[in-house]
C-alpha cells in the first residue's frame, strides 16, 4: 500500500465497523492516512453480509475498508488491551463506533485514551448523542430514517411510508464524522491540542432533513409546517417519455423561457412566468410538464434540452454506473488487484492539485497485518 495524498502520515486506529464509522476511515485511507482496522477475532460483521470473492470478503466490506490494514485483537483480554495502548501511543486519530458504556468497559473511553496520548483526536460515531435521553439505544440506518422523519417524507412523496433506497444514513454521518475529525485535526496542527468529538446518526439526520424540510417551523410562531413542498410533491417523478424515462428540471426563470421559447406548449401562459408563481402551483406545473414529455422520445428531449442548457438526464440504472462515459472517460474507476481477485473500486471523487488521492489498496483479509502492525511497534 502507498500512502499519498493530503492525510499522509496520519495514523487513524479504527475501531469502527459496519458503514458509517468505515465509509469515514475509507476516505482517511483514500486521502494517503494509514488506518489501521482493529477487529474482533469473528471479524466486522459487514465481511458477512454481501457477495464476495471469498468468505468474509464481501463486497460492501471490501469498498469501504479498502487500503487498511487489518488487526485482530481480543481487547477483553489482557495481551490485546495493551497491543492497543501501544498503537494508541503513535496514533493520531482515534474512531469508535461503540456505545459509551461498552468502549468505557473495555477501557478506551476518552479519558483512558487521552491519558496515552493526549494530543490525539478522538471520535466517536454514536446512534444517538450522549447527552440526550436515548443516548444508550441501539441504532442502525433503518432505525434512524425512520427517528428522523424520512419515510413519513416519503409517504408524501409516494404514497406508502418508505425507506430510501441506500442507507442514507450511515453514508451522511459517515461523511460528517469524516469532516468534523478533520476540523479537530486543524485545530491541532494549529494548536497542538487533541480533543474528543461526537457525531450522532440521529443528530446528523435531523440537521440533514431539516436543511430545507425545517421550512416555516423554523420561525416563531411558526409560519407553516416542517416540509419543503417541492420535494415532496407527487408529481415529482422521472417523466415518463414514448420510449422510457428521463429527469428534467424545469427551474429558473431563464430556463423556463428557453423551454417555453423551444416547445412551446398550449398550456404555458403568463401565471407560470416566474419562479414564485410555478413554486405557489408546482403540483400543477409537474402534471403538465408529464403530459408534454410523453409527447416525444427520451433522445429527442434530451438533445433538445441540453441544447437550451436546460439540466437533463436519462434515467440510468446502477449497473450502467459501470460503463457510464463520463465516469470512463474521467478515470473515475480504479482497478486494484487483491489476492482475491482484481477489484473495480468506484474512485476518490475529488481532485487536488498538489496531494491527489486515489484508491489505497485492495481491502484486507480479517487480520492480515496482525504480526506486521503489533510486532512493528514492539520492534
Amino acid at each position: 500500500m502507498t500512502h499519498t495524498g493530503p492525510l499522509s502520515g496520519v495514523r487513524v486506529i479504527d475501531l469502527t465497523a459496519m458503514v458509517m464509522g468505515p465509509y469515514c476511515t475509507q476516505i482517511m485511507a483514500d486521502m494517503g492516512a494509514d488506518v489501521i482496522k482493529i477487529e474482533p477475532p469473528a471479524g466486522d460483521n459487514t465481511r458477512y453480509i454481501s457477495a464476495g470473492p471469498e468468505p468474509g470478503m464481501g463486497g460492501v466490506f471490501v469498498n469501504v475498508n479498502r487500503g487498511k490494514r487489518s488487526v485482530v485483537l481480543d481487547l477483553r483480554s489482557d495481551a490485546g488491551a495493551r497491543a492497543l495502548r501501544e498503537l494508541i501511543r503513535e496514533g493520531d486519530v482515534f474512531i469508535h463506533s461503540m456505545r459509551g458504556k461498552a468502549i468505557a468497559e473495555l477501557g478506551f473511553d476518552y479519558a483512558a485514551v487521552s491519558a496515552i496520548n493526549p494530543s490525539i483526536v478522538y471520535t466517536n460515531c454514536y446512534g444517538y448523542g450522549r447527552r440526550g435521553t436515548d443516548a444508550n439505544l441501539t441504532a442502525y440506518d433503518d432505525t434512524i430514517q425512520a427517528e428522523c422523519g424520512l419515510p413519513s417524507v416519503q409517504e408524501q412523496l409516494t404514497g406508502t411510508a418508505g425507506y430510501v433506497a441506500t442507507i442514507m444514513a450511515d453514508k451522511v454521518a459517515g461523511l460528517t464524522a469524516l469532516y468534523a475529525t478533520m476540523m479537530a485535526l486543524f485545530h491541532r496542527e494549529r494548536t497542538g491540542e487533541g480533543q474528543e468529538v461526537e457525531v450522532a446518526m440521529f443528530e446528523t439526520m435531523a440537521a440533514f432533513l431539516l436543511v430545507e424540510h425545517a421550512n416555516g417551523a423554523m420561525f416563531s410562531p411558526p409560519l407553516g409546517p416542517a416540509v419543503y413542498h417541492r420535494a415532496v410533491d407527487r408529481n415529482r417523478r422521472p417523466y415518463r417519455t414514448k420510449d422510457g424515462y428521463i429527469s428534467a428540471l424545469v427551474y429558473n426563470d431563464k430556463q423556463w423561457a428557453a423551454f417555453v421559447e423551444a416547445v412551446q406548449p398550449s398550456w404555458a401562459g403568463p401565471e407560470f412566468a416566474t419562479l414564485a408563481q410555478r413554486a405557489a402551483r408546482i403540483d400543477t406545473v409537474y402534471a403538465l410538464l408529464g403530459e408534454t414529455f410523453a409527447e416525444r422520445t427520451t433522445h429527442d428531449w434530451l438533445e433538445l434540452l441540453r441544447s437550451r442548457d436546460i439540466p437533463c438526464a436519462p434515467v440510468r440504472t446502477l449497473d450502467e454506473l459501470f460503463d457510464n462515459p463520463h465516469l470512463n472517460s474521467a478515470d473515475f474507476f480504479e482497478t486494484i488487484e487483491a489476492p482475491y481477485g482484481p477489484v473495480r473500486y468506484p474512485g476518490v471523487p475529488t481532485w487536488f492539485s498538489r496531494t491527489p488521492g486515489h484508491v489505497a489498496g485492495p481491502a484486507p483479509r480479517l487480520g492480515e497485518h496482525t504480526a506486521e502492525v503489533v510486532d512493528g511497534e514492539r520492534a
